[in-house]
């Protein structure tokens, strides 16, 4: 058993004196645990920071056992991502729902390439700038892992056009003349979901987007799980709601 891929760092723990279990989103073999002998050195604990992007180099007796990892530094985003409030408030997001959501060794090649873009972002822009990335990478978690959400035409009628709402129960978009007497029990479609370049995305749509993904991932991927929205990301709402 022995493979080498490009990989994201999602969370490191401390295996014995000196050796640390990462944890990482890797591009062809999914989420992936192994052991990195070291990894509690000062080197290594540089690199070996969320949101880094790594190569790693994984080998095992056995395709079952945890195995070993060697680890070599691609790219640095870690120190930016935690000099910013925002930044840091997303990237513990993205990695806790990623840690959660995504089975173990489960490739998602699209899912590693849409985070390593925002990532990026999320380093060199504006909250107002990542946030609707940071939606439609939760969007595309949702369609890699078999519950995406139908926004092409109204569930009620067919149209095409003016979709405001999303259903709650089946995740269908519904637009404004079959939703309105329904509206508060809808949640609210943002424009940047649909494609939409009309408008800069505020930080309200930011916010309903936030809502809408949180809302299916508990419902579909996470409490069949008996699992629950981590905390990370119960606080990204939370700066979402206190900066509209």
């Amino acid at each position: 058993m022995d493979w080498s891929d490009d990989a994201l760092v999602l969370q490191v723990r401390r295996h014995g004196e000196s050796g640390a279990i990462l944890e990482a989103l890797t591009r062809g073999h999914g989420r992936h645990l192994g052991l990195v002998h070291g990894g509690g050195s000062r080197r290594n604990r540089a690199v070996l920071q969320s949101g880094n992007t790594v190569r790693v180099h994984w080998r095992a007796r056995l395709s079952e056992h945890l195995g070993n990892y060697a680890v070599e530094p691609m790219k640095s985003r870690a120190g930016t991502l935690m000099d910013d409030r925002a930044a840091l408030a997303g990237l513990n997001a993205f990695a806790s729902v990623a840690s959660l959501a995504l089975p173990e060794r489960e490739p998602h090649a699209p899912v590693f390439a849409a985070a390593e873009i925002l990532l990026d972002a999320m380093a060199g822009e504006s909250w107002e700038h990542w946030g609707p990335l940071y939606v439609r990478w939760e969007a595309g978690l949702l369609e890699a892992l078999g519950f995406g959400l139908d926004l092409s035409q109204c569930a009620s009628t067919g149209a095409t056009g003016d979709l405001l709402y999303v259903s709650p129960r089946t995740g269908r978009a519904v637009s404004r003349q079959a939703g309105h007497a329904y509206r508060d029990r809808l949640f609210a479609l943002p424009g940047f979901l649909l494609g939409s370049q009309n408008a800069k995305p505020s930080r309200a749509d930011i916010a309903a987007g936030l809502r809408l993904t949180g809302h299916f991932l508990q419902e579909r991927v996470l409490r069949p799980h008996d699992r629950d929205l981590p905390p990370a990301r119960l606080r990204l709402d939370e700066m979402a709601r206190e900066s509209k």
